[in-house]
């Protein structure tokens, strides 16, 4: 992916702050999930009383996911500045969710949407063409099984997000549909992977291109025509926090919504904890169960 011209991003390991209401052409910034202070101390290779053979496996498996991880900070760093200077000069023009939505309707405008198939499924903007630019992997190799095991452990069972993998196809597809002339906004659901996609459409010789500035998720209902069963906001989140309403998302909507909405997910969670218990005490009788068979 680096040949492409962009580092590998994946948004399990990238997360966008809010953006204000008002019309700037600010660029998102991106906050890892775990700090370089925590991640070095998470990977901190410790004294092993294990085979020899094996010890030394499990060390190069850490110390390659710590470079790796390393190496992608310093890459969506350079990344970031090259698509500032995007927006300030103005090869890239910023528009407001509600903006993208008056473009679609009174200027025909396409919408491209270049989110993942997890976020996509759930809702899309009507007449919008989708060509994800990342899209979850499904490469067995060691090096990726590596990262969705440590995207899993460090998080991704809790948000749901995926390991995410470049789609190298990308702009062929894009190619394939849109003539280098037409005037594409392009748009994800946090507003970051829709600016690496900026960059690549750029370099391959679009120039009529804006940027749904906060993705989909910064859009309330009335500025996009939706589709799909989810509002735009809960497309990007997932995993045990969605199921437990554990979200800024959901917060928000309960807010809204009041208690019967609030009850749903305090019932899940009191089936959680029982499901627990339920789960223990079966544990201690067939533990009791084995020490009886044993003792006979």
């Amino acid at each position: 992916m680096e040949a492409l011209g962009f580092p590998s991003l994946n948004s399990h390991t990238i997360s966008c702050s809010s953006f204000h209401k008002q019309r700037t052409t600010k660029i998102p910034c991106q906050r890892e999930h775990f700090s370089s202070i925590s991640l070095l101390s998470s990977l901190k290779l410790r004294p092993c009383y294990r085979p020899f053979h094996f010890r030394r496996s499990a060390t190069r498996m850490q110390a390659d996911n710590e470079d790796y991880e390393l190496k992608q900070m310093r890459d969506v760093a350079a990344a970031k500045k090259r698509w500032e200077a995007l927006v300030r000069e103005g090869k890239v023009k910023a528009l407001t969710p509600r903006e993208a939505g008056y473009a679609i309707q009174l200027s025909n405008k396409t919408l491209l949407d270049v989110r993942p198939s997890t976020e996509h499924k759930k809702a899309w903007v009507k007449g919008s063409t989708w060509i994800p630019i990342f899209d979850v992997g499904n490469e067995f190799d060691a090096g990726t099984l590596s990262r969705k095991f440590m995207s899993f452990t460090m998080g991704g069972w809790w948000s749901g997000v995926p390991t995410l993998s470049y789609n190298s196809q990308f702009l062929s597809k894009v190619d394939e549909k849109f003539p280098k002339d037409t005037d594409l906004i392009v748009a994800c659901q946090k507003g970051l992977r829709s600016l690496a996609a900026c960059e690549q459409l750029y370099n391959a010789g679009y120039r009529n291109l804006f940027w749904v500035q906060g993705g989909l998720e910064a859009a309330e209902e009335e500025d996009l025509v939706r589709e799909g069963p989810q509002p735009f906001k809960f497309a990007g989140i997932g995993g045990v926090s969605e199921f437990l309403g554990w979200t800024d998302q959901q917060r928000a909507a309960a807010a809204k919504e009041g208690w019967s909405y609030r009850l749903v997910f305090s019932a899940r969670l009191v089936g959680v904890f029982l499901f627990a218990d339920a789960l223990f005490f079966g544990a201690q009788k067939v533990a009791h169960y084995l020490q009886d068979i044993r003792s006979q």
